[in-house]
């Protein structure tokens, strides 16, 4: 059975973000910041997040870069040919690919094992549902083995349709990215700029890398995540340990960052250095242990990330952080504004 967010709202159409804040002369981290600790809001810029952080915090970091994931295509069945767009999500361990097919920006439910999508350089095959019963997700045969430079050549950032127009990739890369692996932008992390994190540890706050590869979400659907690779190396376990220890607090950036080092916590409330899949769901019935906050973007109703951010903090706070987005025009998504949300 589906457990449903806490939190309840209705996003109007003009608070989604439709273009970068550099599209309207602002800098990536110019955009709204919300603090939300206990009963307190607060309303600020995101290049200030360094006046809500102390000595002695670590910031978790998303070091995953963004793929070009889209790729247009003919999808070919025994009754026709059709034009789709192919979502590459996530590389499996023996060379296949998780993919979603789009047709006019909806997702697909109609394909079958054995159809076969026509794109640039090759054949991509369907080869069967990739959760049972279901079939928006599919394991495929890609058209070539490397799909990592097949989509540099020919793919386009993955978009929805509350965004009008294409935009490089660039600008869906964070200031941490340095390993190509997601199909949608770790969002949280791209208000951070170069010269903010560059101030950040004068200020005595500590930054460790940590990595998730973000697979395709599918805002219609709002499912859970689905298994996602991740590491925690050493270094940021021995770190998270450290800061535990000596009274600091451990910021996640991003839901991400949250689902992989949840993944590495211990009963005793210790982490380790763990890497692989990891199929973790935070909610009611696996609050977070490890992390004492996070930066997270703006999600949408009914979203699963609602959940996330729930076992965190509570859904108290996240209600009163979203009835206060909506009352102050934040904007939503990977190119609007973000909060930062810190457990009491």
């Amino acid at each position: 059975m589906r457990v449903r967010p806490h939190t309840r709202f209705t996003l109007p159409d003009e608070l989604n973000a439709v273009e970068p804040p550099e599209a309207h002369g602002l800098a990536r981290d110019q955009v709204k910041l919300l603090v939300a600790e206990g009963s307190t809001v607060t309303h600020t810029r995101f290049d200030r997040i360094g006046d809500h952080l102390r000595p002695g915090d670590l910031l978790l970091v998303n070091t995953s870069a963004t793929l070009a994931a889209a790729v247009d295509g003919q999808w070919i069945t025994g009754s026709g040919v059709a034009p789709v767009a192919v979502h590459f999500s996530t590389a499996l361990d023996d060379g296949t690919w998780v993919v979603e097919l789009r047709s006019g920006g909806s997702p697909m439910f109609d394909a079958a094992a054995g159809d076969r999508v026509e794109l640039p350089e090759g054949v991509l095959t369907l080869l069967a549902p990739y959760q049972p019963g279901l079939t928006r997700l599919w394991t495929a045969q890609p058209p070539v083995p490397d799909v990592v430079g097949y989509l540099r050549r020919h793919g386009r950032p993955i978009t929805y349709q509350y965004v009008d127009r294409q935009w490089p990739l660039a600008l869906y890369q964070t200031v941490f990215a340095n390993q190509p692996g997601s199909a949608e932008m770790p969002s949280a992390g791209r208000p951070f700029s170069f010269e903010l994190v560059s101030h950040l540890p004068a200020a005595g706050v500590l930054i460790a890398p940590i990595l998730l590869h973000c697979g395709v979400s599918s805002p219609e659907s709002h499912e859970p995540p689905l298994p996602e690779r991740y590491d925690v190396p050493a270094h940021t376990a021995r770190l998270v340990n450290w800061v535990k220890g000596n009274g600091g607090r451990v910021i996640a950036v991003g839901t991400t960052a949250v689902r992989a080092i949840e993944t590495a916590a211990r009963p005793d409330g210790s982490v380790v250095a763990a890497q692989g899949w990891t199929d973790l769901v935070l909610g009611p019935d696996r609050p977070a242990a490890i992390v004492d906050g996070l930066v997270t973007g703006m999600h949408a109703p009914e979203a699963s990330h609602l959940l996330l951010l729930e076992s965190v903090v509570g859904g108290d706070v996240v209600q009163r952080a979203y009835d206060a987005a909506l009352e102050r025009r934040y904007l939503w998504h990977e190119f609007g504004d973000v909060s930062l949300l810190l457990r009491n």
